[in-house]
C-alpha cells in the first residue's frame, strides 16, 4: 500500500526511483585507538587533531573544484568556508582546553563542534545560524577522520532516491549524481545549505518530511515531487505510472523552454522587455547565457568577501570582475558595488552593533565612509571595464547628495587610473521608498535605475518578509508598492534612462505583467528563472497587463 508523506520543497524537480536509506555515522562512529575513556596524552593528541583537520581541509577544497564545475561557485562557495572551518583557531583552542581537562579526542572534537554551534544557533540572523549545520558538519567530518575515515553516502541504484534523518553540506557535494536521483530527509529545511547544494547540482529534494524514515525500507519504489515537497512511498501501479507522465511532460516542457532561449522576449502586442540574469560569481555566466540571459542585471560582489578571515584585494576582485564581463561581452554587466549591513555581515570586517541594522550604517553609506573598501574596488571595476560593458550599481541610495558623493570618487580614481579605466555607466538601486518618491531629482544624477524589491517591499510596508508572522504582508503587487515603481519609471523615463527590477519581484510569474505594465525595461533574475519568464513574456497580451493594474 502506498504512503503519502508532506515535507519542505527544498530543490526542485521531479524524480522516481528505489530508497537507499542511510544514517551518517559521520562524527558518530567508533573511538579511534586512543580516544576511549582513558585520557592520553594531550600534545600528542592535539597533533594528530591538527592532521586529521588538515585533511579534511584538503578534502573540502577538492570537493569546493569539484563542486564548482557542475553548480556554480555561489554553491561551491558553502566548501571553502567550511575548509577554512576545519582549521579555525577558536575551534582547535575548545578541543585542546577539552583534551587538557582529560576528554578523549573524538569527544573533545565534537563537544567543541557542538558549543560553538549552540552559540550560533542563538543568534537571530538566519545566515549565522545556518553556520551551525556547517560547524556540525566540519567537526563531524574530522571526528570520523580521526575514527578511520567517513562513510560515503550511499548509491546502491542507477535510480537512487537517498532518504537519511539529515544530510550535511559535504555529504551532497559527494553525491554521484549520475546515479541518486532524489534526496528526502527526515529533518533540515528548505533554507539549509545542504538544500543550496542539492539546487546547483540538480538533484530534486524534499526535507522536513516526517515519518519518511519509518515509512520506506530499502529498494522501495519512491516517488519525490521536489516543487510540491512530497513523497510517495510504495506507489500504487496507476499512481507509479500517473507520476512517469508527469516526469515525461516535465521534460517535454524543458525541451521547450530550451527552444525559446535564442528567441527575444517581446510581449504579443509588440513591447520588448530584456531579460537579465542576477549573479554572485563569473563562474555562473555560462549558466546565464544557457538560459538566454542578454547581461548581467545584478552581480553581487559580496559573495566575494564572505566567509573569509580577509577582505579581497583589488587584484582579485578585478580578476572576478573582468571574467564576467568577458564571459558576457558585448552584454551588459551591471555590478553592484559592495552591498552589506542589514542582513549580510563580513567575517574580516565586524560592523558595531546596531538597533535596527536595516535603518543602520549598510549599503552605500557604509562604503561611501570607508574608503578603504570603496577604492580598491572602483579600481578593480574600472579596471575590468576595458574588458566589457560594465555598469556601476550603488545600493540602498537615498539622497542625491550619496550619488554625487559617490560619482566624485569613482572620478577622482578614474583620474588616477588614466587610460587603464574603461568607460563606465552609474546606476542607483531604488530600494527605499525616499529614492522612489525623489526619482525624478535621482534620475538626472544616473544613467540608470534598478529597482530592488525585495527591500523596497520590506521599507513601504514596514514589514520584514524573513518573520513568518508578518512576512504575508511582504507583497510586491500592493498598491502603495506598485505606485512607488510607476513613480520611479515615470521620473527615469521623462530623462530619458532605463528602469530594470533585480529583486525576486523580476521573476515571480504573479508579478511580471504588473511590471511589464508599468513600463519596465528590464528583468533581471536567477538564470534558471529566464526560460521561464521569456516564455510568459512573449505570450502577454496589452489585456493581460492592463488587467495587471486595473484599479492602481
Amino acid at each position: 500500500m502506498s504512503v503519502r508523506l508532506q515535507g519542505v520543497a527544498a530543490a526542485p524537480g521531479l524524480a522516481l526511483g528505489r530508497a537507499a536509506l542511510w544514517h551518517p555515522r559521520a562524527g558518530h562512529g567508533p573511538e579511534a585507538p586512543g580516544d576511549g575513556a582513558a585520557p592520553g596524552d594531550p600534545e600528542q593528541a592535539m597533533a594528530r587533531y591538527r592532521e586529521a583537520a588538515r585533511h579534511v581541509r584538503a578534502e573540502l577544497e577538492s570537493l569546493q573544484q569539484v563542486v564548482a564545475g557542475r553548480a556554480g561557485t555561489e554553491a561551491a562557495a558553502i566548501l571553502g568556508a567550511q575548509a577554512l572551518m576545519a582549521e579555525d583557531p577558536e575551534l582547535a583552542a575548545e578541543v585542546e582546553r577539552l583534551l587538557r581537562h582529560g576528554t578523549p579526542l573524538a569527544r573533545a572534537v565534537r563537544e567543541a563542534g557542538e558549543a560553538m554551534a549552540a552559540l550560533l544557533d542563538a543568534l537571530q540572523d538566519p545566515y549565522l545560524r545556518q553556520r551551525a549545520a556547517d560547524v556540525r558538519d566540519v567537526t563531524g567530518r574530522i571526528a570520523a577522520a580521526l575514527a578511520g575515515g567517513e562513510e560515503a553516502p550511499p548509491a546502491p541504484y542507477e535510480d537512487t532516491v537517498l532518504i537519511a534523518p539529515e544530510i550535511p553540506p559535504s555529504a551532497v557535494a559527494r553525491l554521484d549524481v549520475g546515479r541518486v536521483r532524489a534526496i528526502v530527509t527526515a529533518g533540515g529545511g528548505a533554507t539549509s545549505h545542504a538544500a543550496l547544494l542539492a539546487k546547483g547540482l540538480g538533484i530534486p529534494a524534499v526535507m522536513g518530511c516526517s515519518g519518511v524514515l519509518e515509512a520506506a525500507t530499502e529498494g522501495d519504489a519512491v516517488a519525490v515531487d521536489g516543487d510540491a515537497g512530497s513523497v510517495l512511498v510504495r506507489p500504487e501501479p496507476a499512481e507509479e505510472e500517473a507520476f512517469r507522465r508527469r516526469v515525461a511532460r516535465a521534460a517535454e516542457e524543458a525541451a521547450g523552454l530550451a527552444r525559446l532561449r535564442d528567441l527575444p522576449a517581446v510581449t504579443a502586442y509588440g513591447r520588448k522587455v530584456m531579460l537579465a540574469a542576477n549573479l554572485a560569481r563569473a563562474a555562473e555566466a555560462r549558466a546565464a547565457l544557457e538560459a538566454g540571459a542578454e547581461g548581467v542585471g545584478l552581480f553581487r560582489t559580496e559573495f566575494l568577501f564572505l566567509d573569509r578571515p580577509d577582505l579581497p584585494g583589488e587584484e582579485e576582485q578585478f580578476a572576478e570582475y573582468r571574467a564576467v564581463a568577458e564571459a558576457m561581452a558585448p552584454r551588459p554587466v551591471v555590478i553592484r558595488t559592495l552591498d552589506i549591513g542589514g542582513d549580510k555581515f563580513l567575517p574580516a570586517l565586524p560592523l558595531p552593533r546596531e538597533e535596527n541594522p536595516f535603518l543602520g550604517w549598510r549599503g552605500i553609506r557604509l562604503w561611501l565612509d570607508r574608503e578603504d573598501l570603496a577604492v580598491p574596488q572602483i579600481r578593480a571595476l574600472l579596471r575590468a571595464a576595458r574588458h566589457g560593458e560594465v555598469h556601476i550599481l550603488l545600493p540602498m541610495v537615498a539622497d542625491v547628495s550619496e550619488v554625487r558623493r559617490a560619482r566624485a570618487l569613482i572620478e577622482r580614481v578614474r583620474a588616477g587610473l588614466g587610460e587603464a579605466a574603461g568607460p563606465y555607466k552609474l546606476g542607483i538601486m531604488v530600494e527605499v521608498p525616499a529614492a522612489a518618491l525623489a526619482a525624478d531629482r535621482l534620475a538626472a544624477e544616473a544613467e540608470f535605475f534598478s529597482i530592488g524589491t525585495n527591500d523596497l517591499v520590506q521599507y513601504t510596508l514596514a514589514a520584514d518578509r524573513g518573520n513568518p508572522k508578518v512576512a504575508a504582508l511582504s507583497d510586491p503587487l500592493h498598491p502603495a508598492v506598485l505606485r512607488l515603481i510607476d513613480m520611479t519609471v515615470r521620473a527615469a523615463h521623462a530623462r530619458g534612462i532605463p528602469v530594470a527590477v533585480c529583486g525576486d519581484a523580476a521573476g515571480d510569474p504573479r508579478v511580471i505583467p504588473a511590471l511589464v505594465a508599468l513600463g519596465v525595461d528590464e528583468l533581471s533574475m536567477p538564470p534558471a528563472a529566464i526560460p521561464a519568464a521569456k516564455r510568459q513574456v512573449r505570450s502577454l497580451t496589452e489585456a493581460d497587463v492592463q488587467a495587471a493594474i486595473r484599479g492602481l
